[in-house]
């Protein structure tokens, strides 16, 4: 069957604008991830998950576009969101990016979903490099052991079922966003 460019062209421009305007939509969930670790996995997976069920998932990946400014799109989203989602893996705390990133979810007072995956509590550790001011090795040091010291998902990606996963993250995430609106609307009453 063959389109018009015409018709080519509109559905284009209505694909675009479909996809523009929940990209500027305030997101429902925050996923905090190490990239390297996760990003094609449990953060990945997750995303998709939460997408499909009609939420609105902020991943760094998926939800920013070249020309955006990192700390400006992303600061924003954590502060619009209802909930936190922290992927932490064996190279979590090497990032400067994820430690800001739990800080502020923290500072800001989000309802945070923890999930180990690949690595335990007791094994995140901020590292300082002499590269990072004291004053961020402070915040970064004290959202780490709020995070830690927050009942979270613990996963094993060698023995452990994705799906399982994936299910029970989803599950944790919709309780915690239905236990924030409910909040939100009785401070509304």
């Amino acid at each position: 069957m063959n389109r018009s460019p015409a018709k080519n062209v509109g559905r284009l421009i209505l694909d675009y604008r479909s996809r523009t305007q929940t990209v500027n939509r305030p997101c429902d969930v925050f996923i905090n991830h190490r990239g390297v670790d996760t990003k094609r996995s449990v953060a990945g997976l997750l995303y998709n998950h939460l997408t499909r069920l009609r939420l609105h998932p902020f991943l760094d990946s998926k939800s920013m576009k070249p020309g955006d400014k990192l700390f400006e799109k992303i600061d924003s989203a954590i502060r619009n969101c209802k909930v936190g989602v922290a992927v932490f893996s064996p190279h979590y705390c090497e990032s400067y990016f994820c430690l800001h990133e739990l800080a502020l979810i923290m500072e800001t007072k989000r309802k945070v979903i923890p999930i180990f995956c690949d690595v335990k509590p007791s094994e995140l550790r901020v590292m300082d490099y002499g590269i990072c001011p004291a004053k961020d090795l402070q915040r970064f040091s004290w959202a780490l052991e709020e995070a830690k010291h927050t009942v979270g998902l613990t996963f094993d990606s060698l023995t452990g079922d994705w799906s399982d996963l994936v299910a029970t993250a989803s599950d944790s995430v919709i309780r915690n966003l239905i236990e924030v609106e409910e909040e939100q609307r009785y401070r509304c009453k």
